[in-house]
C-alpha cells in the first residue's frame, strides 16, 4: 500500500516528552476520507497512552482523539463527504462491523474490539495507529463525522470524545425534561455532562467537594450545587435523582451518591476504571432498586447525533488554544487540573 508523510507529535518512550516526528498515512482506499487537521482536543487518555500509565503502549505513540479538520481528499466509492467538507474523527477509527454490537451502532462495544485512533491495531499498514496529534488523517469514512458549520470548530473538538462520553449514558438513561440529573466533578467531561443535561431540558446538580466551583457551574446552566463533604446538604437531597453522571477520574466512594438515587436511579462511572473503595454497600440499591452501571464513549450514530444536537443548540466546550509545541507543559497542568476545562492543539502550529 502506499503511503506519504507528515509530520505529528509524539512519544518515543513512557519517560519521554513528546516531540515532533514523521509518521506515515495510507493513500486512501475508496473507502476512505483523507483529513487536513485544524484542531486537536486533549484528552486525559491522551497523557495516560503517552505515559502508559494503563500500560500496553505501543511506541512511537501519537495521542489524539478529539479531531475536527477539513476533508482533502475522499476514495472512489465515498458517497457521504466531498472535499472541503469539515469532519471530524473521534476514539474509534474501525470496528468490526458485523458483531451484533456492531449491528446495533454500538462500534465502542464492539465484540471483536474497535480500533482505537491511537495505539490501536493498524489493519491496513500493520503496527499501531497514531492520533490527531499531527497534519492528517485517513480514515475509513464510516467512521468520519459531519460537524455542524455554524459551531466554533476548536471549541467542537472535545465533543468527540468529554461530549461523547456524557452524551451516551443521558441518552440511554432516557435523561429528558422531566429528570433530575446530578453531575459529580467538574471538569472536561463534568462541564460537558452539565452543558448536555441542560440541553436535554433536565434539572441538573453539580457535586463538588468545594464551594470554589458553584459559579462556574452555574453559569455552565447547573441548576443547584450540593457539596458532597456537607452532611446536610447530601441529606437534602436523598432520594432525588434520575441518573448520576459520575466523572471522577480516580478510585473515590460512590456510596454516599448511591443514597440521592431515586427509585430506579442509576449512578454511572465514566471517569474511572478499577475497583471500588470502599466497598460498594448494596443496601440501598436493593431497598430502592438502585443501580451502579458504567459506560463508555458512544457509536458513530450516536456521536453524529451528539453533533447534530449541539448544532441545534449551540453547545461546545470550554477550551483553552494551545500550540502544538506546549503539548509536554499542557501534560503537566493537566495533573494539576490547571484547566478550564479542555486544553485543544491549534494544529497550525504544527
Amino acid at each position: 500500500m502506499n503511503t506519504f508523510t507528515v509530520k505529528a507529535y509524539g512519544a518515543e518512550s513512557k519517560t519521554a516528552d513528546l516531540k515532533e516526528m514523521n509518521i506515515e498515512r495510507r493513500d486512501a482506499t475508496p473507502n476512505d476520507v483523507e483529513i487536513e487537521i485544524l484542531y486537536c482536543g486533549v484528552c486525559h487518555s491522551d497523557l495516560h497512552t503517552a505515559r502508559n500509565d494503563w500500560g500496553g503502549t505501543m511506541y512511537p505513540a501519537v495521542p489524539g482523539h478529539e479531531i475536527v479538520g477539513r476533508i482533502t481528499k475522499i476514495g472512489s466509492e465515498v458517497t457521504q463527504f466531498k472535499v472541503g467538507d469539515l469532519a471530524g474523527v473521534g476514539c474509534i477509527v474501525d470496528s468490526c462491523g458485523h458483531c451484533e454490537s456492531c449491528q446495533h451502532d454500538l462500534e465502542q462495544y464492539c465484540l471483536n474490539g474497535f480500533t482505537g485512533t491511537y495505539n490501536g491495531k493498524d489493519t491496513h499498514l500493520g503496527g499501531h495507529t497514531f492520533g490527531g496529534y499531527s497534519q492528517k488523517v485517513v480514515v475509513d469514512a464510516d467512521h468520519v463525522l459531519r460537524i455542524p458549520e455554524n459551531l466554533d470548530l476548536a471549541a467542537v473538538a472535545p465533543l468527540l470524545c468529554a461530549g461523547i462520553t456524557t452524551w451516551s449514558p443521558l441518552r440511554h438513561w432516557n435523561v429528558g425534561p422531566d429528570s433530575k440529573v446530578a453531575v459529580v466533578g467538574l471538569g472536561g467531561l463534568g462541564h460537558m455532562a452539565i452543558k448536555l443535561a441542560k440541553g436535554l431540558g433536565a434539572e441538573v446538580t453539580l457535586f463538588s467537594r468545594t464551594p470554589g466551583k458553584t459559579e462556574d457551574a452555574k453559569q455552565l446552566g447547573a441548576d443547584h450545587v450540593i457539596i458532597s463533604t456537607d452532611e446536610a446538604q447530601m441529606q437534602s437531597v436523598k432520594g432525588k435523582f434520575d441518573v448520576i453522571i459520575d466523572t471522577v477520574p480516580y478510585v473515590h466512594d460512590v456510596n454516599p451518591y448511591v443514597t440521592t438515587l431515586n427509585i430506579n436511579g442509576t449512578h454511572v462511572l465514566v471517569g474511572y476504571l478499577g475497583g471500588l473503595e470502599p466497598i460498594l454497600n448494596t443496601v440501598p440499591m436493593i431497598l430502592g432498586r438502585k443501580s451502579v452501571a458504567g459506560s463508555v464513549i458512544g457509536g458513530i450514530a450516536e456521536t453524529q447525533e451528539m453533533l447534530d444536537f449541539c448544532g441545534e443548540h449551540n453547545i461546545v466546550s470550554e477550551i483553552e488554544m494551545i500550540k502544538m509545541q506546549d503539548i509536554n507543559e499542557a501534560y503537566e497542568r493537566m495533573l494539576k487540573s490547571d484547566v478550564r476545562y479542555r486544553f485543544v492543539i491549534d494544529m497550525k502550529s504544527l
